[in-house]
């Protein structure tokens, strides 16, 4: 069997990267947890789709690092409209039904890949 979280996070980001609000709203789960600079909890698809439209963020994979079957970080290039110069960052991913259920925006790779070695660690002992 296929894994479904490449092609879940790749979804994720064709929407976020064309700016799509459907797309990046079908490509989330309902709830969707996110952490990032300005805060961290669980936002609606609709939500997520706003965001997506008031950041105008964009972001290039530059490298995937694979956590467990539900679980990836990705570390990225991510730029703005206002800051055209990319800053590297790190966003560990949860997939489940296809969907990102969780997009968790760190400063770097070694963050993220803590962050997600300890959510495997913690779902492994439910």
């Amino acid at each position: 069997m296929e894994s479904e979280l490449e092609p879940a996070i790749n979804e994720w980001h064709a929407g976020v990267n064309a700016g799509d609000l459907r797309r990046a709203k079908a490509a989330v789960g309902d709830p969707v947890v996110v952490l990032g600079p300005k805060g961290a909890g669980p936002i609606s698809p609709d939500q997520f789709a706003d965001w997506v439209e008031r950041s105008g963020i964009r972001l290039v994979p530059r490298s995937w690092h694979p956590i467990s079957e539900r679980l990836m970080v990705v570390e990225h290039d991510a730029t703005w409209p206002e800051n055209r110069t990319p800053t590297r960052v790190a966003i560990v991913f949860r997939v489940a039904g296809g969907k990102v259920t969780a997009a968790l925006r760190l400063p770097d790779l070694r963050s993220a890949l803590d962050l997600a070695y300890l959510c495997r660690e913690m779902a492994a002992t439910e």
